[in-house]
């Protein structure tokens, strides 16, 4: 029986680093073949990063890109690779190269490209027109990209009716919460269904507002799993695979593979032969990371997306507004487990509102962090625009003009220190603040990274229990005082927006499920309150625009996943 070691190279790769990319990947080979590995397999669009975006359009990003693949393909004697990369001829494509013996021995090109949610692959690329196999050790592989093993009827089925025992799948996948269980089902079907072994390479890393999870993951031709890497992580998943020999009835009526394919066609490559040790590999026990599960992969998926985001854009320290507020106590944590605590920068500015018993917690945070913790009072500032302001706005009710004022005034605090000590500030506004609009321009939206900006305030305090379990770090009446922005005399955020018990599941109908207003009243909600938070979220997306990008960890995130126009005047 054939034995195929597979190696299965997670890396974080950086968008644009080419040579960085490409010493990661070359250094993935050596690894796998110090592990005996035939076959080692990268992530999609590895020698890029995901997603590039227009850099697509330059000339020079593409021809350096290929030269970065026939660099990598010499490292590759006694191994089979297989790299993601952008390949051109009139058009471009997103390719995955299988390199053997120094060079670049074929080319499979991505046949399903999503336009969907914050992917926009037509813009770019052409659509495959041919799938790929070839043989290693006596196994078929086929070699397919993301979306392509996606499809029940798609190039995974017609690969595997064509002799692939193994079809490898090289992704850039991104991360949102509930994702991972759905994929590893739809993954477990497609082997099951083909008959044929299934190893899936994902991208891990935080690039921009995306998240990948890692998590690459070998399925049995049974639909089992045999092998899982860990989440959020680097990391090299070798198993041992001892594919059966099928027979496999293949598809001659040229009208059925019209319907199912298209023009696709197959091309089989000749046989490439991986490490010359085979046969004589110790045994090798496949390693099956578990699975994160709720809270714990979404915190996970901040704090690496934090860190990346910090990291990869130059930045070393960090520096957050802290009110002993449940959000600025949030972000704090999270940066600070993604970053340290000499790292991040605490600032107090407390006003003529600020309660006695926020600042305390806000001490007490800092001190169980282990971070510092500055304090700059705004009281001067904030009489002195008021006494600058007093002839215009003689005759008017304070309203949310004097509160906005002290917000602008901490931003520029914060924007202050940032400039002049280099640190980046990290805003703390939640989902259901932006999706509503219950924040200040140039205030608390102020800033160069939004790290909880797609968290719901409900999943604010569950992520906050969830790392006092690890470890209790945010003091307790944090976690059940009243949420309130402090900016008037006993404010309270309910008497705005209503119970974040009812306005967040409304806000996850309207803006996560597309919803309309019955719909919504269906679901047992009252309509006026359901017509108020609409006409919120509706009137809000000027302010949105102007949001600094944070974390996507949900279905559909604002930014690229719903795009609005600003000026609007369709009314729910």
């Amino acid at each position: 029986m054939e034995l195929l070691r597979i190696g299965l190279a997670q890396i974080n790769a950086v968008v644009g680093d080419l040579q960085g990319n490409t010493r990661r990947i070359i250094e993935g080979i050596g690894r796998a073949k110090a592990l005996g590995v035939d076959v080692v397999a990268f992530p999609e669009l590895a020698i890029t990063g995901y997603p590039p975006e227009d850099l697509l359009l330059q000339a020079d990003f593409i021809a350096a890109n290929l030269a970065c693949l026939e660099e990598i393909a010499e490292a590759t004697h006694g191994i089979v690779a297989i790299v993601g990369f952008v390949d051109r001829d009139q058009d471009i494509y997103n390719a995955a190269g299988v390199l053997h013996e120094g060079r670049v021995a074929a080319v499979a090109h991505k046949v399903f490209l999503p336009n969907y949610g914050v992917f926009d692959e037509e813009r770019y690329f052409r659509a495959g027109d041919r799938l790929l196999v070839f043989r290693s050790n006596g196994v078929v592989v086929g070699v397919n990209i993301c979306e392509d093993i996606w499809y029940p009827a798609g190039p995974t089925e017609e690969q595997a009716l064509f002799g692939a025992q193994v079809v490898i799948n090289i992704s850039s996948s991104p991360f949102h919460c509930g994702k991972v269980e759905g994929r590893d089902r739809m993954l477990s079907t497609r082997a099951a269904d083909s008959v044929a072994a299934v190893a899936f390479c994902n991208m891990v890393g935080g690039q921009d507002e995306l998240i990948f999870d890692g998590g690459s993951a070998v399925f049995d031709e049974r639909g089992q799993l045999v092998a899982r890497a860990l989440q959020f992580e680097e990391d090299l998943l070798v198993a041992d695979l001892s594919p059966q020999r099928i027979f496999r009835q293949r598809l001659h009526d040229p009208r059925r593979r019209k319907e199912r394919l298209g023009d696709l066609h197959v091309v089989e490559s000749v046989d490439l032969e991986g490490a010359a040790s085979r046969g004589l590999k110790p045994s090798l026990e496949c390693r099956i990371e578990p699975r994160l599960h709720d809270e714990a992969e979404v915190y996970k998926a901040l704090v690496l997306g934090t860190r990346d985001y910090v990291r990869k854009n130059g930045f070393q320290q960090v520096v957050i507004g802290l009110s002993g507020g449940i959000d600025s106590t949030l972000t704090a944590t999270i940066a600070v487990d993604a970053l340290g605590p000499e790292n991040v920068i605490g600032v107090a500015m407390p006003s003529r509102y600020s309660s006695e018993e926020s600042l305390e917690d806000a001490r007490g945070l800092t001190g169980n962090l282990g971070m510092v913790l500055k304090t700059v009072a705004i009281e001067g500032p904030f009489q002195a625009y008021l006494e600058m302001l007093e002839e215009q706005l003689a005759g008017t009710e304070p309203d949310v003009t004097e509160e906005n004022i002290q917000a602008r005034i901490r931003g520029n605090v914060l924007m202050a220190l940032s400039n002049k000590f280099g640190w980046l500030v990290l805003t703390t506004g939640n989902k259901s603040e932006l999706a509503t609009g219950y924040c200040t321009l140039y205030g608390d939206m102020a800033g160069g990274f939004a790290v909880i900006k797609d968290v719901p305030k409900g999943l604010v305090y569950d992520l906050a229990r969830y790392r006092n379990g690890l470890g209790e770090v945010i003091p307790n009446r944090v976690l059940e005082k009243p949420p309130s922005a402090e900016l008037r005399p006993e404010q309270r955020d309910e008497d705005t927006l209503g119970p974040y018990a009812v306005l967040d599941p409304i806000l996850h109908a309207y803006v996560e499920e597309d919803r309309g207003v019955d719909e919504i009243v269906a679901l047992g909600f009252d309509e006026q309150t359901v017509r108020r938070v609409i006409r919120m979220v509706d009137r809000a997306e000027y302010k949105r625009r102007q949001a600094p990008p944070g974390i996507k960890i949900t279905p559909r995130a604002f930014g690229k996943d719903r795009r609005l126009p600003i000026t609007n005047w369709y009314q729910r």
